[in-house]
């Protein structure tokens, strides 16, 4: 079935129909977190957007108390795109057509402290960009500029909540840190050892390869965003330490993943009750005093592009 440019993989016969429909939360899995196998699985989507089709299909879940979730595996199934092949914008643009209002990230990271153990989850409050450039990171291009601030990347609210249910994996040995520095990286290679050190230097504490662009991409949209790191590894930088390898990464990363669950569940109730309570509302409306390209010079057809995402607005 076809509705607004979107192919509908229908489970049990619930339409998604734009904004509005109740799912206003969205996941995004990374490295080793594929699918939430513990909640139900109500629908499957994988729709068209302007800037094409997102990694995989976008799965909605319900958890016990009816409310619907958006998951969304970053790579996505089977691990198709390496960090720098990622259709970002495809993947965050989908998600506010269907209107998600705050996204949960969660990303596998390499740890640049020793007090951030592998196993250890971080909310990181800034980022430091090392990509190269070759990553699409903005809405706003071709005949229709506009300037976000990006002070704050993420969602300091979202983040609090989160924190706020650290003891569900501090019963599991984890320790979940706040208020860090991610610094992205290219990619797909892990860093070298110099320039682990360097990151040390920069007082970053972890490091991965995939808050940029995703980040920048749910501030243009107003959405909240918060990334929840996993720590496998030391990086290269720790003497005494193997250095990080595909193997290693992925061994600690199936126990993070159900760790990432049980968090998961945990925090929606009081998700929930935010998004009831408006505890959000403040970004909405932020994009409109972005645009910096004149209402007589803008391009038609970047307009309509962004009326997916951010209709009404033009």
């Amino acid at each position: 079935m076809r509705f607004n440019n979107c192919v509908f993989i229908c489970v049990s016969g619930l339409k998604i129909f734009r904004g509005n429909n109740g799912i206003r939360i969205g996941v995004i899995g990374g490295s080793g977190l594929y699918e939430f196998d513990n909640l139900k699985v109500i629908q499957r989507s994988f729709p068209e957007t302007p800037w094409g089709y997102p990694s995989g299909e976008i799965v909605i879940v319900q958890d016990p108390r009816g409310f619907k979730i958006a998951f969304l595996a970053r790579h996505g199934k089977g691990h198709l795109y390496n960090p720098s092949e990622i259709p970002s914008r495809a993947n965050i643009a989908a998600l506010k057509h269907i209107g998600v209002e705050v996204i949960i990230a969660f990303s596998a990271v390499g740890s640049l402290r020793e007090e951030i153990k592998p196993k250890d989850f971080v909310l990181p409050d800034q980022i430091i960009d090392r990509t190269k450039g070759i990553r699409h990171s903005t809405f706003f291009e071709n005949g229709l500029a506009a300037h976000v601030s990006f002070a704050d990347p993420f969602n300091q609210t979202l983040s609090d909540l989160i924190y706020r249910h650290k003891s569900v994996l501090e019963k599991e040995g984890s320790t979940l840190h706040q208020e860090k520095t991610l610094v992205c990286i290219e990619g797909p290679a892990f860093s070298t050892r110099a320039e682990s050190k360097l990151y040390r230097s920069w007082d970053c504490d972890v490091v991965n390869m995939s808050a940029i662009p995703e980040a920048k991409l749910a501030k243009e949209l107003e959405i909240a965003y918060q990334m929840v790191c996993m720590s496998t590894d030391y990086d290269c930088w720790k003497q005494g330490e193997e250095d990080v390898t595909v193997d290693a990464v992925m061994n600690v990363m199936l126990q993070n993943s159900a760790q990432a669950k049980r968090l998961l569940e945990t925090i929606l109730p009081d998700l929930e009750q935010a998004l009831n309570d408006g505890k959000f509302e403040s970004i909405k409306g932020n994009a409109s005093y972005s645009f910096v390209t004149s209402k007589e010079s803008r391009k038609a057809e970047q307009i309509k592009k962004l009326q997916y995402v951010l209709p009404g607005y033009f």
